[in-house]
């Protein structure tokens, strides 16, 4: 019992944590001494039995009673020591910050709206929610066009949908305001699909240029001027094509700058890239506006696919991950 007396007066003197559980495992561990106490019992009898019991009882609740009022002091003290080293000034300056050009969508979308701003073309959002005659009849799509399927286009119960693209702003402005019109569409549109190079939400600009004489050669000089500007020194490609609400149509590729026009995995060994589609507005879009006289030219782009192209990013999912180290890149 004298051993246990004094194990109550080194309690008193612990100064840590881990020397307060040497000092319990001393005492209570499997091997301690209280425990060899308590086994020792075995060799008494009688009165002598039950008097040693009980003072190894009273013993052993009074050391649990300090050890544990030693330990929450020891961890309120270790805590008010934490929250000092941790603690922060606010007041001073951070001088840890990194340059960037933002996020590669918005930085990209940025320099397509200033390129065309710079140029006369007004800027418009329109709304994400459409109906079917802005989205898809005025622009001279068929009823019967996969484009309307289910599998493509997210309908709402009450007729309207989701716009699956930025095409109905330039309806609404025909409608709205009298030519001459020179615009350019931006904002997000849905479709059905998702995979490396689709998403079900993304980003188009569109451009649309309505007037008295307006003809191909106009088309052909704007869009080739803004691709030598955005991709620099590229060889612009045009093949005939067809889309409902242009005629003639066509698609327009660039010199594929990965492979410097000598096959690869990105250019599908083709040599050229993709890049927008455009033409001429379809004679019945004007009718369905209510339009006469005029002529014009439309033409559009996705803003993912010009990202991935000037940024080199071959993983189109890659722009809505929340993955920091994409955009330490930039």
């Amino acid at each position: 019992m004298q051993a246990l007396q004094t194990i109550l007066e080194k309690l008193e003197g612990v100064q840590d944590l881990h020397a307060l559980e040497e000092v319990r495992l001393l005492v209570l561990g499997k091997k301690g001494l209280l425990t060899q106490e308590f086994a020792a019992l075995k060799h008494l009898e009688g009165q002598a039995k039950a008097q040693k019991a009980q003072d190894l009882n009273n013993f052993k609740e009074k050391f649990s009673t300090l050890h544990a009022q030693k330990k929450q002091t020891l961890q309120a003290l270790k805590l008010q020591e934490r929250l000092q080293s941790e603690k922060l000034d606010m007041s001073l300056a951070n001088t840890h910050f990194s340059g960037s050009l933002g996020h590669p969508l918005n930085y990209t979308k940025e320099r397509i709206i200033a390129h065309f701003t710079q140029r006369g073309f007004k800027l418009h959002l329109g709304a994400l929610v459409e109906d079917d005659f802005h989205n898809f009849s005025a622009l001279n799509i068929p009823p019967h066009h996969p484009a309307r399927a289910m599998q493509d286009t997210f309908y709402f119960k009450d007729h309207k949908l989701l716009r699956t693209h930025t095409s109905p702003t330039q309806i609404h402005a025909m409608q709205e305001q009298k030519p001459p019109i020179k615009m350019i569409a931006v904002g997000h549109t849905f479709r059905r699909d998702h995979d490396t190079t689709h998403t079900p939400m993304f980003s188009q600009v569109e451009g649309l240029v309505v007037d008295q004489s307006v003809h191909f050669g106009h088309l052909k000089q704007v869009l080739e001027e803004f691709l030598h500007a955005f991709f620099g020194s590229v060889k612009v490609r045009w093949r005939s094509s067809f889309f409902p609400f242009t005629e003639p149509s066509a698609e327009v590729d660039i010199s594929c700058a990965f492979c410097d026009q000598k096959g690869c995995k990105v250019c599908k060994n083709t040599g050229w890239l993709e890049v927008l589609g455009s033409g001429l507005v379809h004679p019945a879009v004007f009718k369905n506006v209510g339009l006469e006289g005029v002529q014009g030219y439309a033409f559009g782009m996705g803003i993912e696919r010009l990202a991935m192209l000037s940024c080199e990013i071959n993983d189109l999912r890659s722009f809505f991950e929340t993955d920091l180290r994409m955009l330490e890149a930039f």
